[in-house]
């Protein structure tokens, strides 16, 4: 088995690191910024996200948008996916996209139904 180099950047060639070693300590950092944005985004909860677009906070856009980006991020670094044939990647990569957006797109109904049965005051069945 050949040796194969490992690509040292992130976002897209933005950001190189020495050695693989600091790219693993440089990814866990990210994802630790991201994940302490959104925990400071769920205690705080900004008034200006409280506002909805498509039926949904934008403080609920934000975080399933972070969410997404470490999934990401850990998938492709330290799951190696990097590293795996290119058409490997990509039919993980649209399975990934097309079930998120389907989740999203049902959770989005689901809770539109809910919260319009609740606002006319008519409960068939609690919960």
């Amino acid at each position: 088995m050949a040796h194969q180099e490992h690509d040292l950047t992130i976002f897209r060639g933005l950001i190189r690191f020495k050695t693989i070693t600091h790219k693993i300590w440089g990814v866990l950092l990210l994802l630790s910024i991201v994940t302490a944005i959104e925990v400071a985004l769920g205690i705080y909860k900004p008034d200006v996200l409280m506002t909805y677009f498509l039926n949904m906070k934008i403080l609920n856009w934000i975080f399933i948008m972070l969410t997404i980006v470490k999934a990401y991020y850990i998938t492709w670094d330290f799951m190696h996916m990097r590293d795996e044939p290119k058409l490997l990647r990509r039919v993980v990569v649209w399975t990934f996209n097309f079930l998120v957006c389907y989740l999203a797109w049902i959770l989005i109904q689901e809770a539109g139904y809910i919260f319009d049965i609740y606002s006319i005051d008519y409960i068939k069945r609690d919960f």
